[in-house]
């Protein structure tokens, strides 16, 4: 039910009838929209005293204070400022059209506008550019080119001046205007200026700076001439338009017949503005003179303008639905209107407007006139007749019937269309006359009446202020939302420009680091041995200056490492901190050191710690491998997991090769063409350890062998399955009596449970003299416990066999590994350096490394400058084959001194050797797709516990490039010597 808003009494019987039809016209007007007349309260008899007029007046002053409270949009009218009733008509208008209505800021919609009044008001301001002011000897069109230079000024909106007078003396020019809205920081083109002024001054220096500023005052510059010209567009705007294209004004052009406006010929369309904005100057100017036809032409465009722009703000179909907003009309109140005040000329000039027009607007007005006043103008009636007749042909003094005013408005509608015909010219149609009788206006009592609140309407939530703050408010939180989600999405996420080739993936960033993407930031790992104090940060950091140093006219080729690049802890990136140092020290030796014309860029892409996201980090390589095509392959790749195969599937898929550094599966060559690994596969090492072991199994005439196997679990770890495989079928060959094979899994905090396999093999009768242990380098320290202290195993001699992951320890840096004394330990290690010998490379390595130091610190000396690989900093191997994986890369991607695409590139890999290489050779050429590659590299390395101290010494191995095979003693005639495999 809605709210009640006001309630009173007029204290006069006539008010009844008055308030009840201004209450039935304004909410009537949504339903079915009444049509509105010009509403004239008049007492039926002359009053010496005035108190019949005052009463009058009391009845409109009572129907406005009871719609007040409503939130209806009105105006009271209290007579123009002007000298004679034309300026004061006119007056009226301007307050109807440029001053604030009631209620018009707590209204159903938003304040009406005025564009067409506008338009007239900036021509009225322009007109004495036309007048008698101006002197005779100006013809026409001077007069008219000065008129639209004045509207120019004003761009085609009324001005500040009411007089529109001539404020040359005033005016600045034009370079200093444009200077002055350019340089004032309080205007929207003046903050903008100021503000990218700034920024270029902050991030480009001064010279920047003034060239910028420069471009930008002469580019808005341009843009201010142009607009004090016109508004941009003008002739498509709605007034423009109705303004060359309204039949009220084609008499008065200069050339009715030429009159045409087009959106698509803005010429044309100026000039029919042009000419009739001429035209109207000139009758404004008249109308000042006194021209009586020049004035009711004015005052009648005037309000045909203000009726125009009320039925625009009415107008049903509109993106705004302003027509379903806007559910009562807009009311007029004129308390007093006479002929010297100009509301009877105001109140014909509708009328007439209306009648000429025949088109409905919403305004409706109530207005009281004297009784000594007539409503038709002076001199078109009789001295007999007292007013117009009613247009149903009533004479007003015929009192047989009487008519309330809810009557007198249906006789009234019903007889409009015929008050409107050329033959009733003389009458007022529009007005609807209500005579109220001295006795009504004398009653002292009348009804209670009451108003409610205006409601505003369900479409009213469109384009409203709360709708849009509700709306503004969801867009922030979806934003915010948004933006927290692409955040916790990727690793540089935002709403905008979002960086979408790395994701975060259990608290890891996974993918290419690209863009402000870094993957080791504050990571302060340290490099052992002689590369202490450099960190993965500071690796990370150089990789990233090189990368900026090359210039958008270099040729480059861009090669992507992949490998595990963050972890929980810091310490479980060891693996990929020296892989990419090697990277690194490769693309500092092919773009600084050498200065080759092909530079290399590197990025990082991380899998994850141990490589358990590899998937989704292969994805993000094939992405933007379609998109760079710089990138010519993948240095990395170094575990393998259950998912190696179907990741570099993926990147079969974009084109891209993969070399591999230290992973030993033996089926990716096999089953994959784009696969090219620098490390012996397992069943390598298993061919090379047997050797070793047939050798021991001779002295064990009968020993027994077990396999003692990690499972796979959440790390999935293939490599450790692949071990297991392999490791029995060697124990086999060797001559060992198999015992079932064992298997532990880790707990979950990650520490390997190996109590109860180990005290199941050394139950064993007679327990194992070999063990071949297919597990990871950190379960290591455990097992050598467990043995050490198992009953049945303690104290008895056993060898244990393992594989490639070991060569990753440095127990030298404090990782703790105790032997017993009984058992020895043979592992493989994939980067024969001590075999090679490449002094140099070493010396250059540590000298770069130095390099990367903070600014005064002292490089770590190499522990023996005669044998450099040895060293903490290279023993693992895995800076070695890093840096020997992107140099062959890099070579198969050039041809010459020009860089080559990834499909080239991968092409070349199967056909051009590598010498020189601190492992040796390495040549994947005569290797055929899919099938088993060839000339890998290898040591074997046994470690013992004597002294208190871990001692490692290299039994057996061969360079990369060599196919010759490691065999036992006493070896070939032509073996080399350290192919010759001696068991202690």
């Amino acid at each position: 039910m809605a709210r009640e808003a006001w309630s009173g009494s007029a204290g006069i019987e006539a008010a009844d009838a008055v308030f009840e039809l201004m209450r039935r016209l304004i909410d009537n007007f949504r339903d079915n929209p009444p049509v509105t007349p010009l509403v004239v309260l008049q007492a039926t008899e002359e009053d010496d005293t005035g108190t019949l007029d005052r009463r009058v007046a009391q009845v409109v002053e009572f129907v406005r204070q009871g719609h007040q409270p409503r939130g209806l949009m009105a105006k009271r009218l209290d007579g123009g400022g002007g000298v004679d009733a034309y300026s004061s008509a006119i007056d009226m208008v301007r307050q109807l059209c440029e001053h604030p209505w009631d209620n018009q800021n707590q209204s159903q919609y938003k304040p009406f506008s005025f564009p067409r009044s506008r338009l007239l008001r900036a021509i009225e301001q322009a007109a004495p550019e036309v007048g008698g002011q101006v002197s005779t000897v100006w013809s026409a069109a001077q007069r008219r080119e000065r008129l639209m230079r004045r509207l120019a000024e004003l761009r085609w909106r009324p001005g500040r001046d009411p007089d529109g007078a001539d404020d040359a003396d005033g005016r600045v020019s034009a370079l200093a205007d444009t200077v002055g809205a350019v340089a004032n920081p309080s205007g929207f083109v003046g903050a903008m200026f100021i503000a990218c002024l700034s920024v270029l001054l902050g991030e480009g220096g001064w010279q920047t700076a003034v060239w910028g500023g420069a471009l930008a005052l002469a580019a808005f510059g341009v843009v201010h001439f142009l607009a004090r010209s016109a508004p941009p567009l003008l002739w498509l705007r709605r007034a423009s338009r109705w303004f060359a294209t309204t039949t009220f004004l084609a008499p008065s052009s200069d050339r009715p017949e030429a009159a045409e406006w087009s959106r698509w010929r803005p010429a044309k369309s100026w000039e029919t503005i042009r000419g009739r904005a001429f035209a109207v100057a000139r009758q404004v100017v008249a109308a000042q003179a006194d021209d009586m036809t020049a004035r009711q032409f004015h005052l009648e465009l005037r309000v045909l303008a203000l009726l125009e722009d009320l039925r625009e703000n009415f107008r049903p179909r509109t993106l705004d639905l302003r027509r379903r907003k806007r559910t009562v009309p807009p009311v007029v109140y004129v308390p007093c209107a006479t002929e010297d005040d100009g509301g009877l000329l105001l109140l014909r000039a509708i009328s007439n407007v209306r009648s000429r027009r025949s088109e409905v607007d919403p305004l409706l007005v109530l207005a009281a006139v004297p009784a000594a006043e007539r409503l038709r103008p002076p001199g078109s009636e009789g001295p007999e007749q007292f007013s117009a007749p009613h247009p149903g042909g009533l004479e007003e003094e015929d009192q047989g019937r009487a008519f309330g005013a809810d009557a007198r408005y249906q006789e009234w509608v019903t007889h409009l269309n015929i008050g409107q015909s050329p033959g009733r010219s003389a009458a007022l149609p529009w007005i609807l006359r209500i005579p109220l009788s001295a006795d009504e206006l004398r009653r002292r009592h009348s009804a209670q009446h009451s108003t409610t609140r205006i409601r505003r309407t369900t479409a009213w939530l469109l384009w409203s202020r709360p709708c849009l703050a509700v709306v503004l408010a969801i867009a922030l939180g979806l934003g915010f939302l948004g933006n927290r989600w692409m955040a916790q999405r990727y690793c540089q996420g935002r709403l905008v420009g979002s960086n979408t080739d790395s994701v975060l993936v259990g608290g890891e960033c996974v993918g290419v680091a690209t863009g402000d993407v870094r993957l080791a930031a504050g990571n302060g790992l340290e490099l052992y041995g002689a590369g202490k104090g450099v960190t993965f940060d500071t690796v990370e950091q150089a990789i990233r200056a090189e990368n900026a140093k090359i210039g958008p006219k270099d040729k480059y080729v861009t090669i992507v490492y992949a490998g595990p690049v963050t972890a929980k802890d810091e310490s479980g990136t060891r693996k990929g901190l020296e892989e990419i140092t090697g990277v690194y020290l490769y693309q500092y030796y092919a773009n600084v050191s050498t200065h080759q014309p092909t530079k290399i860029k590197v990025l990082l892409a991380n899998g994850g710690e141990n490589l358990l996201q590899v998937l989704p980090m292969a994805r993000h390589i094939a992405e933007l491998a379609r998109r760079d095509r710089s990138i010519v392959g993948v240095v990395g790749m170094g575990r393998n997991t259950t998912e190696s195969d179907d990741a570099v599937e993926i990147l079969k898929g974009a084109g891209l090769p993969v070399v591999s550094t230290t992973n030993s599966g033996s089926h990716l060559a096999r089953e994959l063409s784009n696969w090219f690994g620098l490390a012996a596969t397992d069943e390598e090492e298993a061919n090379a350890l047997l050797v070793v072991a047939r050798q021991l199994s001779r002295r064990e005439d009968g020993g027994r062998g077990v396999v003692l196997a990690r499972k796979v679990g959440s790390e999935k770890d293939f490599y450790t399955t692949e071990q297991a495989r392999v490791g029995r079928q060697m124990l086999d060959q060797a001559g060992f009596t198999l015992l079932p094979s064992r298997s532990y899994r880790l707990s979950p905090n990650g520490e390997p449970e190996l109590t109860d396999p180990v005290e199941a093999i050394c139950a064993s009768d007679p327990v194992p003299k070999a063990l071949y242990f297919a597990g990871r380098v950190e379960d290591v320290p455990n097992l050598m416990s467990q043995l050490g202290a198992t009953p049945g195993c303690s104290g008895r001699n056993i060898t244990v066999f393992t594989g490639d992951d070991l060569a990753k320890s440095n127990y030298e840096e404090g990782e703790s590994l105790r032997i017993p004394p009984e058992v020895t330990l043979y592992h493989f290690a994939l980067a024969p350096m001590d075999l090679v010998g490449a002094t140099g490379f070493y010396e250059d390595a540590h000298r770069v490394l130095g390099g990367l130091l903070p600014e005064g610190t002292a490089p770590t000396g190499l522990a023996d400058p005669a044998r450099p690989w040895e060293d903490a900093l290279f023993s693992s191997g895995q800076t070695v084959l890093s840096y020997s994986a992107t140099a062959v890369l890099y070579r198969a991607s050039k041809n010459g001194d020009a860089p080559q695409t990834a499909p080239e590139t991968w092409a070349d890999l199967r056909w051009r050797p590598n010498p020189n290489l601190p492992v040796g050779t390495v040549s994947f050429a005569g290797s055929q797709p899919y099938a088993d590659q060839r000339g890998h590299g290898y040591k074997i390395v046994r470690v013992t516990y004597r002294g208190h101290k871990v001692r490692s010494v290299t039994v057996c191995g061969r360079p990369a490039g060599s196919n010759e095979p490691l065999t036992a003693p006493p070896g070939g005639e032509d073996a080399d010597a350290h192919t010759v495999c001696r068991a202690e």
